[in-house]
């Protein structure tokens, strides 16, 4: 499967909020964040394209049943004390801190994270991927390579553009392994995703529609979730934005290591965006590739 934005899926099915098996589908279903590339041949086949959750409408109904206490609260706050003012602070520095060690993570990271180009049929699909070691290897989905007519092209964030060898795949896992001869690397630090928790602060890096470079944060949402519909199993679920061009990119803890490799996100509709549900490949599974 290539790492193309748009994409009408016939084989595409429900998403369940609660997956547990993997299987066929139909409309809906978890998304690998495909990129925009000027794919103009219409829609491959194959029973994983393009799909998209189909959300009930009540899941996303938000009941607004607290206006009357929201007013008396509203009004019982409307002149600070000094203890307000002073948790007010004490929450905005922590704010502050919070964005700093953010800011530093971005920074360590971005010059491990690449852009992704591979020529299919009848034009170029885009993904994500991360820099793993000195010796050029870069790990990504396969399904931003598996229809690739040849060799890729991976842009590096100093703008440098290298052709890539595609050294190994695992579509089982929907993995890949590349291969890029330059010098001046920066390897990404590999974490232990069996030490991630619920709530634990992370950010997804890539390059949705395009845009290179791009850093998004959330929490880990949930642990061991199965997507039926990509026949993958105990994936991590998070809330940080991962869109169209993400997949393969990397996300990362607040210490600055890959605890995964982003390869779907949910969304209500075809085409349509993060609606908060991502899921990525831990690093304990992506590892098997690395050896």
């Amino acid at each position: 499967m290539t790492d193309l934005l748009s994409r009408s899926d016939p084989y595409a099915s429900t998403w369940p909020h609660q997956p547990t098996a993997a299987g066929p589908t139909g409309p809906g279903g978890p998304t690998p964040p495909w990129g925009p590339g000027s794919h103009s041949g219409g829609a491959p086949n194959g029973p994983r394209r393009g799909r998209r959750v189909a959300i009930a409408a009540g899941a996303l109904v938000l009941v607004l049943g607290g206006g009357v206490a929201g007013g008396v609260i509203g009004a019982q706050t409307n002149q600070p004390t000094a203890a307000s003012t002073a948790a007010a602070s004490t929450a905005a520095t922590s704010v502050s801190n919070q964005s700093a060690t953010l800011a530093s993570v971005a920074a360590k990271t971005s010059p491990s994270v690449v852009t992704i180009l591979v020529p299919i049929a009848g034009g170029t699909a885009e993904g994500s991927g991360v820099i793993v070691d000195g010796s050029g290897r870069i790990l990504t989905n396969n399904h931003v390579v598996d229809e690739a007519t040849g060799g890729a092209t991976v842009q590096l964030s100093d703008g440098r553009s290298v052709p890539a060898q595609i050294l190994r795949t695992d579509p089982s896992h929907d993995l890949a392994l590349l291969q890029v001869n330059a010098s001046g690397l920066t390897p990404a630090t590999l974490g232990d995703s069996n030490s991630v928790q619920v709530g634990d602060t992370v950010l997804a890096f890539g390059s949705p529609l395009g845009l290179s470079g791009t850093v998004t944060s959330g929490i880990v949402s949930a642990l061991d979730r199965d997507a039926q519909d990509l026949n993958l199993s105990h994936l991590i679920q998070t809330d940080a934005p991962i869109n169209s061009g993400n997949s393969g990119g990397p996300l990362v803890d607040a210490a600055g290591q890959v605890i995964a490799i982003n390869v779907a996100n949910a969304s209500t509709g075809q085409g349509g965006g993060s609606i908060g549900i991502g899921f990525a490949i831990p690093i304990d599974t992506a590892r098997s590739i690395l050896s």
